[in-house]
């Protein structure tokens, strides 16, 4: 067991790392809640998969169990699905003494983390990932969202879990593209704040050997958000790194119809387009690109788009970090060192390329 704590005074809770821990999901949830009923929300891939085992779990602790599950995808992470789910939260009947679950990917966690965040004004939750990126990233740290036609993750909140729990046993059934899409985000915190673990992924030759590795990549994205998260929970500061290819990756995935591209695919798009620009500035090591590409082509993430510059720019006019007439950019000096890099709006073409 690799156990984690994000130090977050009150709202302190671990993540724990385990092959086999869905089974014990039960009895470890009941130790942090005396709910009488327990919804876990998940979606149609994971649900047929895993949500009787976690049921049996949690019932087996006592908990009254029902299941929510919508369609798989990240076009169901909207104010219909959210609707749906409050309709079912409410039917059971459960209360604020209550106890959510969200069993799946990024969608059903952030959606599922939305739905805690504001039915009944705020359930406990607690996030089992069943992704690589919902495992390394987008469980960890209390951010909850869907999306708006106009663009990705524009109706959220930050509320944290009550608890992570992360079974690496449950990457066997993904399949590869989506397991390569998580890769995408462990290749970003490589780039930004760990040169060493870029080169323990640039270093690994098949997907067998990623797997037998993933335990320790798990724990070291973890283990970085963790304190970034510590350090500016609100994402008013340290915390936008973790943003390094979001910016343009999020716009190509809306301006595609969140269907062409996974969010890392997306991700690693915008890694790319964003640090050749910046390379050709002077901002960015000479060489840092192709390493970066390397890697990612490794692993079949695409590393270029075709796009329409302006249709990129309307939608990157929504995103969180733009302020004013101001947007704050994450670039890469070189691999490992990420810094936060704020220029006018206007400038904005010359780093889209």
């Amino acid at each position: 067991m690799r156990t984690i704590t994000v130090a977050l005074g009150a709202k302190t809770y671990d993540i724990e790392i385990a092959a086999g821990l869905l089974d014990e999901i039960g009895p470890k949830a009941r130790q942090l809640s005396k709910a009488v009923k327990a919804a876990i929300i998940s979606d149609s891939n994971v649900d047929p998969l895993y949500g009787q085992r976690l049921e049996r779990s949690l019932a087996g602790s006592g908990f009254e169990v029902t299941r929510i599950v919508f369609a798989a995808g990240e076009q169901s992470k909207n104010l219909a699905t959210l609707g749906y789910v409050y309709d079912q939260l409410a039917e059971v009947g459960l209360t604020r003494s209550d106890l959510i679950l969200t069993l799946g990917g990024g969608v059903p966690g952030d959606l599922g983390g939305l739905a805690a965040a504001t039915f009944l004004r705020g359930i406990d939750f607690i996030q089992v990932p069943t992704s690589l990126l919902a495992q390394i990233d987008s469980s960890v740290g209390g951010k909850v969202a869907i999306d708006l036609p106009a663009g990705k993750n524009l109706v959220g909140s930050f509320y944290q879990p009550k608890a992570v729990f992360i079974d690496p046993a449950l990457l066997q059934t993904l399949p590869l593209r989506f397991l390569h899409d998580g890769l995408a985000e462990a290749i970003k915190y490589g780039c930004i704040r760990d040169a060493a673990l870029f080169e323990q992924i640039a270093a690994i030759d098949d997907d067998a050997e990623l797997l037998a590795q993933i335990d320790s990549i798990i724990e070291t994205c973890c283990n970085i958000k963790a304190r970034i998260v510590e350090n500016d929970e609100f994402d008013t500061g340290e915390r936008m790194m973790l943003n390094f290819g979001h910016t343009i990756g999020h716009a190509i995935e809306k301006c595609c119809g969140f269907t062409t591209y996974t969010h890392g695919e997306g991700v690693g798009i915008g890694m790319v387009q964003l640090t050749r620009q910046t390379e050709k500035m002077g901002l960015t090591a000479a060489g840092t690109t192709d390493r970066l590409v390397k890697v990612l082509q490794k692993f079949a993430l695409p590393v270029a788009a075709e796009f329409d510059p302006q249709e990129i720019l309307q939608v990157m006019a929504l995103d969180k970090k733009k302020s004013g007439k101001q947007i704050t950019l994450v670039i890469i000096e070189a691999i490992g060192a990420g810094r936060l890099h704020k220029i006018e709006w206007q400038a904005i073409p010359a780093y889209i390329g």
